[in-house]
């Protein structure tokens, strides 16, 4: 099956302002492709950049997109390893926008099956219930979002801390109080802290029934993170830590984590995920699906991988309900509350709203 050509569009998606330890962004800075075929049907895929995080921004996956696209013209879309070994070859890094082609390649061969990605993914149907993340702010602010999150019908919380380690403290305190105890709570301090701080922080909120801290130092503290293991009454994940399957090797072995989040913009897509998945399952580490600020475009593709990924147990899958303002997706995954489901369409099941294309900058390779 011959690649005719490819669509890559700037899709920027207003929201309300989001904050983590790294950064604020006030809008998801995302790329929509789609893979055409001579078949008569193409592959979608989307990423959401997350500059201080991956190191890429929107403008430089809409470049690497047109590279990519050149490297794939004429090629064989059913080849998924040798068009992705293509884009390896041509740049080292760059996995989020490699994640978008990656996905569209799924999601074409699934088509061409005519099954659902799950299923080509040799997966089944279970129940998915997503957290719901609060951003960094004061601690009241963060107590009655913690609240709001309740009354909706939450039952996990993930709270962004890794600011100041005393007042991240305080703010698990105060939420706490406000919740109860019924809630799971699980942090993410998104590299914010020091050896030292990660330390007194994680014995301190210890108290307050933590599930996780996920990435509590910066990666170049990998070699502390087996100490930090041993001091931590909390357990801990690695997130940017972790960007293949090597890196999971690599921390498994040296005793640093006791899960691993999988996210398609750090792994270039379901392929290395996949590999991910499975080296830290045989390890008996359980894996997270988390994401960045996708649509529900990219939330069905990674729903359909959880499907086919029993060895994730937690999902960070609340993208499109980080303040939002626009969905850009017809059909793919829809939230019943904060639970997960979708139909049994070919592929991914989701594609973009030609609405919202129309005033999306393109280009056409």
């Amino acid at each position: 099956m011959t690649i005719t050509h490819i669509e890559i569009y700037r899709f920027s998606i207003p929201m309300e302002p989001f904050t983590i330890a790294t950064g604020t962004l006030s809008h998801a800075q995302n790329v929509f492709i789609r893979v055409h075929t001579d078949a008569g049907f193409y592959g979608v895929g989307e990423c959401s950049a997350f500059p201080m995080i991956v190191g890429e921004t929107q403008d430089t996956c809409l470049v690497m997109a047109r590279e990519f696209a050149r490297l794939w013209k004429g090629k064989d879309a059913l080849d998924i390893e040798a068009r992705l070994n293509e884009l390896h070859s041509f740049t080292a890094g760059n996995t989020t926008i490699k994640s978008a082609f990656d996905n569209a390649l799924f999601d074409i061969a699934a088509k061409n099956a005519s099954l659902p990605l799950y299923q080509f993914l040799g997966g089944e149907k279970r129940t998915v219930e997503s957290d719901i993340t609060i951003g960094i702010a004061g601690h009241h602010t963060m107590a009655l979002k913690a609240l709001d999150f309740k009354a909706s019908g939450a039952n996990i919380l993930k709270v962004k801390l890794g600011k100041n380690a005393v007042e991240d403290v305080e703010r698990i305190k105060q939420i706490r109080e406000a919740v109860g105890p019924a809630m799971k709570i699980r942090i993410d301090a998104n590299q914010g802290w020091t050896f030292n701080e990660a330390v007194f922080a994680l014995q301190s909120i210890a108290q307050y029934n933590i599930e996780f801290c996920e990435q509590p130092m910066r990666t170049w503290y990998d070699d502390r993170q087996p100490e930090l293991m041993q001091l931590s009454p909390v357990k801990i994940m690695a997130d940017e830590s972790v960007y293949n399957h090597h890196d999971a090797r690599k921390q498994i072995n040296a005793g640093a984590c006791h899960y691993i989040n999988i996210k398609m913009a750090k792994s270039g897509g379901i392929y290395e995920a996949k590999k991910i998945h499975d080296v830290a399952a045989s390890y008996g580490i359980p894996c997270m699906m988390g994401g960045m600020l996708e649509s529900r475009i990219a939330l069905s593709a990674k729903l359909h991988f959880v499907y086919a990924s029993p060895n994730i147990r937690f999902y960070d899958m609340d993208t499109c309900k980080l303040g939002h303002l626009v969905d850009p997706c017809i059909g793919g995954a829809i939230y019943d509350g904060y639970h997960l489901t979708i139909e049994d369409a070919p592929g991914i099941g989701a594609d973009a709203d030609e609405a919202f294309l129309a005033d999306c900058e393109r280009f056409t390779i």
